[in-house]
């Protein structure tokens, strides 16, 4: 596929350089320096970044590489909470705030790093108390407060392998994650707190563990009052079940290669797959990042927005920052509730200097307009990052502009919950191009090639690839070996990451979406992701996403479904003005031949549009796997 994509679009150089004071000061320096030293010793490296953390066994090779299986820091023998925990009390953090926690109505609870390590040991205990041991499935369904990331954390301390299902899932999605893993725990909570309103999660665990053969014992966290009764034999409650447990829990250990954590992520058809990442590759690939590409320092309050559910809070709420002995805050408030300046509130209340959000977030501000976070003062706010679609040009000149003040960079990133760490992204201190996530990090190599493996021209669409091994890559799908080869043969000698892009004459990368998000039109590809900005580059609109349709002479058509702006109303002259944009700004092979407008998008709760679902409904048939499903 070499499809040239708007070619005027990707050689338009707009860039926004930052103060060079943030290169000057930041853990890398120089991006070009560093990525040359990576391709003339990958080894040396990677053994480098792997030297600045504890181990109890240091590795025999940095890397075994069988393709399509690797193994890294191999023989090595570590525990992942050794580095995230013991290792900061140890040291100068001992009493530096670990975890802020905020919830509704202003509560607020703070863990330092001793008192975070103490009661992970303590619920390490407990689970061991129950007969949880090295290896057995552990699933957590929580929501956003402490005792989830401390379930999680003492997972890994015992060496039982977590499995987080994110607290708004159905039953019948949980049980099957239940199912697959063999979970012999499940931890949850009485109630998730959303938007004021109490959500019953206790009540869809009870209908998930109906067939659920393999489930011993139930953990439940009770945070309302009166108590919610449990049964006698099989439910426990959160903190009773750690009275009268040993303080110490001397941390587990684990070969680099054993298993940390199960994560299912949903499949375009058939049941979701169980992505398997491990402890030692993962655990330097989530720091190296996290300390590298965020450029945490000691100071640092950093908050990413996303839910430990999901792979974003995997590596960059829990293991990836607390390794590097970050302060970490979270909260489960909403970004709309109790108003649309929730957010901008907290980042003043609590001093926030790195900010790591989606698009679809940053869209949802758009809508609501400039007036919400300028009543705020933003100044603490150093790095702004995002995570999860692509961020089209428009949302990032808005975050740039209106929440960076223009002068934070933007530290856009591409990853997947199979890759474990983010990939491609511009470091800090780079030139930032609208529309553009970056290059690959120092240590990762990628490429945009055709189905045969061979890289397009500067400006053609292709097939986004990762050519060598990386340290946090997935090593199985649970169960599904087959199914994980099938990343790494699609196009063979590389892992397909599923996604087109485009790469401009200076390397920079250009992410258009999955490569099912393409409609060929008249023989064109038009990619979903260019017709989506398009429209919202539009003023009325804040959102957008389109589909192809079956079409008798032209093979499909595009139908966009538009949320409007506040302010804006559905209008024909509207839907005019809006075909008219689209033609100009990416000519007439790309108009949509419908607009519909509407007032919400189906969307996966990490906040991907799944437009498979759109398209189903359009055409009548069924949408296949929609566990993921927000609503």
């Amino acid at each position: 596929m070499t499809e040239s994509f708007n070619v005027k679009l990707v050689e338009e150089m707009k860039y926004y350089t930052p103060d060079p004071e943030y290169k000057r000061n930041s853990w890398l320096g120089d991006y070009q320096k560093a990525y040359d030293e990576f391709l003339t010793d990958p080894d040396a490296f990677w053994s480098k970044m792997a030297q600045q953390l504890d181990w109890i066994r240091p590795w025999d090779a940095v890397m075994d590489w069988n393709y399509p299986y690797a193994r890294w820091f191999t023989n090595a023998k570590l525990n992942i909470t050794a580095n995230c925990l013991d290792r900061h009390v140890n040291n100068h953090r001992r009493n530096k705030v670990a975890l802020i926690w905020r919830g509704e109505g202003g509560a607020e609870r703070i863990y330092t790093y001793q008192k975070l390590l103490s009661h992970v040991m303590r619920f390490a205990n407990a689970l061991k108390k129950i007969g949880v041991k090295k290896g057995d499935r552990v699933c957590i369904y929580m929501p956003l407060v402490p005792e989830q990331v401390i379930a999680m954390l003492a997972c890994a301390r015992i060496g039982a392998t977590h499995s987080v299902v994110f607290g708004g899932f159905a039953a019948a999605a949980l049980n099957l994650r239940i199912q697959d893993a063999e979970a012999k725990v499940v931890i949850t909570a009485d109630v998730a707190v959303r938007r004021g309103k109490a959500i019953q999660l206790k009540a869809i665990v009870d209908e998930a563990l109906i067939n659920a053969p393999t489930v011993e014992h139930v953990i439940v966290l009770r945070r309302k009052e009166p108590c919610l009764d449990l049964h006698p034999t099989r439910e426990l409650d959160f903190y009773a079940v750690m009275d009268g447990v040993p303080d110490e829990c001397p941390p587990e250990v684990m070969d680099a290669e054993d298993p940390l954590f199960i994560l299912y992520t949903s499949g375009s058809t058939g049941k979701p797959k169980g992505v398997v990442h491990t402890c030692g590759g993962y655990m330097v690939g989530t720091y190296y990042t996290s300390k590298y590409v965020f450029d945490i320092k000691d100071n640092d309050i950093f908050w990413c927005t996303a839910d430990p559910g999901w792979v974003t809070g995997h590596s960059y709420i829990i293991y990836g920052p607390l390794a590097v002995g970050a302060t970490v805050f979270i909260t489960e408030l909403t970004p709309d509730y109790p108003d649309a300046g929730s957010w901008w509130h907290l980042i003043q209340e609590q001093n926030i200097t790195i900010l790591y959000t989606a698009p679809t977030a940053i869209r949802t501000f758009m809508k609501v307009g400039e007036s919400w976070p300028n009543k705020y003062n933003l100044n603490s706010l150093r790095i702004i990052g995002s995570v999860g679609e692509p961020l089209n040009p428009e949302a990032f000149e808005w975050y740039y502009h209106v929440i960076g003040k223009d002068r934070c960079p933007i530290v856009d990133t591409w990853w997947q919950t199979e890759t474990g760490m983010l990939l491609i992204t511009t470091m800090l201190g780079e030139k930032m191009r609208p529309g553009f996530a970056g290059k690959p990090i120092p240590g990762v190599t990628v490429d945009v090639v055709d189905k045969n493996g061979k890289p397009v021209p500067a400006n053609s669409m292709g097939f986004l690839v990762i050519k060598s091994p990386w340290p946090a890559m997935l090593r199985t799908l649970y169960k599904d070996d087959e199914r994980y080869r099938k990343y790494w043969y699609t196009i063979d000698n590389c892992y397909t990451a599923g996604d087109l892009a485009v790469k401009g004459k200076d390397g920079y990368i250009m992410i258009l979406g999955r490569a099912d998000d393409i409609i060929i039109v008249a023989g064109h590809n038009i990619g979903t992701a260019e017709v989506e900005s398009a429209l919202v580059s539009h003023k009325a609109v804040a959102e957008a996403a389109v589909i192809g349709k079956p079409d008798p002479v032209k093979g499909n058509s595009i139908k966009a479904f538009v949320i409007l702006r506040v302010g804006h109303q559905p209008s024909d002259n509207l839907r005019q003005d809006l075909v008219h944009h689209v033609r100009t700004t990416l000519g007439p092979i790309a108009v949509p031949h419908e607009i519909e407008f509407v007032d919400k998008l189906p969307k996966t709760r990490s906040g991907k549009i799944m437009r498979r679902v759109l398209k189903a409904k359009e055409m009548g048939i069924d949408p296949g796997d929609i566990s993921t499903l927000e609503e």
